[in-house]
């Protein structure tokens, strides 16, 4: 899943064309679409079977696009009305998060007030079929496919539950889902654990929406005269903020600019670059929801682009402690734009960079705090790819500015894992987790609760 969000997935913030030029003739662009269309027309004429132009003409153009790098796409009308809604974090579907598990589709949740969860699916639930079809070794995408749908319309899933002798059937009717892209929780010392599975549509608003909804459990802990910890925490404010980022791939730039905002009171936020010229310098404005207290942020080798863009700015200002492994490395920001007849052109036309005027770009972010599993890789075993094994992506610069931070190395003792799906349930002690880089982060916050914020 999280390979597949990279590479086509979500994307980056829309800035203005430049503006149009005259060309010479002989640099005419449209002189150059004479030899495509005498092969369309021998295509036409002579291929073996009768082919659609529109199937050859969309196919010219997703070719002529994909040789830029792995994140410019043509999107045909049906591909770019799924796009549109995956950003906006709505679609029409039953409601529930699924993984490829073995050889089988599990489901790790249904997502609250969905007719999955009214139906009583649950996580773990295997499912084995859709309409009466097996699903078994089906594609994860190809199944996330079938199971969206039109609003109104029926769907049958067929389940394995661990414990029952025989399959469940469950009839469902579609509704449109929004999808959450924050999820919150206080823990022990008045830490606020916030997790940012993507940058879409409203994420900066459901941020402030769970800032409110900790400070008003903190309030009802001291109305009720509740401790706040056992080390005697106050329990009148969050004390410290662990962000979990891990296996975020991304999405709307301008969504987590204005999140990276509310950790900062000063300071730059990112630049991006056009053809060497910079044409956007977004910096901090202060009064930020969580600018004044210690923060962690967790990251992967899955955490991509707009996650990117807050983790670098918030280490780079000084703000954050980073933990976990070297990120994916997508420094790169997408226009969308609206093409005639529903289609649209995800195109790459920026760099962008931290304060400290570092390239993310095929090097990523690299964590001061390093975690690492208790035994080494097993040689064969699937090896997690990042920008720079992309064929054609686009090429990285030498770093300027301060050196990459030679993070501290962390080994995971036996029993821990450094799997984020174990965080789906977080413990209000994380130290009893096994889910290391979020045992990890905890203790770090609780070291630093009243010195301020952190430094390295």
């Amino acid at each position: 899943m999280g390979l597949l969000a990279f590479a086509g997935g979500l994307v980056g913030t829309v800035i203005a064309s430049p503006h149009a030029a005259a060309t010479p003739q002989g640099e005419n662009p449209y002189a150059a679409t004479l030899q495509l269309g005498r092969v369309l027309v021998q295509v036409e004429n002579n291929y073996v079977d009768p082919v659609e132009r529109t199937r050859l003409v969309n196919g010219a153009i997703a070719g002529m696009v994909q040789q830029l790098d792995p994140h410019s796409t043509y999107l045909p009308p049906q591909e770019f009305a799924a796009f549109q809604d995956d950003t906006e974090g709505k679609f029409g579907g039953i409601g529930i998060e699924v993984d490829l598990r073995g050889d089988g589709i599990t489901v790790l949740a249904p997502i609250e007030g969905t007719p999955a969860e009214r139906a009583g699916i649950r996580s773990g639930d295997r499912i084995v079929g859709i309409d009466g079809e097996q699903v078994v070794s089906s594609s994860l995408d190809t199944m996330i496919k079938r199971m969206r749908g039109k609003p109104g319309t029926h769907i049958k899933l067929t389940v394995h539950r661990e414990g029952h002798r025989e399959n469940i059937p469950f009839d469902l009717v579609r509704e449109v889902i929004h999808v959450p892209s924050v999820a919150s929780r206080l823990l022990d010392g008045n830490i606020a654990y916030v997790r940012i599975k993507q940058f879409q549509d409203r994420t900066h608003e459901e941020l402030l929406r769970a800032a409110g909804q900790l400070r008003a459990q903190l309030q009802q802990r001291t109305t009720n005269g509740a401790a706040a910890s056992a080390k005697g925490v106050p329990a009148n404010n969050v004390n410290g903020v662990l962000l979990d980022m891990r296996s975020n791939p991304g999405g709307l730039v301008d969504e987590a600019a204005a999140v990276a905002d509310e950790f900062l009171s000063s300071g730059g936020i990112y630049t991006t670059r056009h053809r060497g010229q910079t044409v956007d310098d977004v910096r901090a404005r202060g009064g930020g929801a969580f600018s004044d207290v210690p923060v962690v942020i967790l990251v992967n080798e899955w955490s991509a682009s707009a996650s990117e863009l807050v983790a670098g700015a918030l280490q780079d200002n000084r703000r954050a402690l980073v933990v976990g492994s070297n990120t994916f490395g997508k420094g790169s920001v997408q226009s969308i734009l609206e093409l005639p007849g529903g289609a649209g052109l995800r195109l790459t036309i920026a760099r962008y960079y931290t304060p400290s005027g570092h390239s993310i770009q095929a090097d990523g972010i690299h964590p001061d705090v390093v975690l690492t599993a208790a035994k080494p890789a097993d040689p064969g075993a699937f090896k997690p790819l990042h920008e720079r094994d992309l064929e054609g992506h686009l090429a990285g610069e030498a770093r300027k500015g301060p050196s990459a931070p030679v993070g501290a190395v962390r080994m995971a003792p036996a029993g821990a894992t450094l799997d984020p799906t174990e965080s789906r349930e977080v413990p209000a002690d994380p130290t009893k987790s096994k889910d290391f880089a979020l045992r990890t982060g905890y203790e770090l916050l609780r070291e630093k609760v009243g010195k301020g914020p952190l430094v390295r």
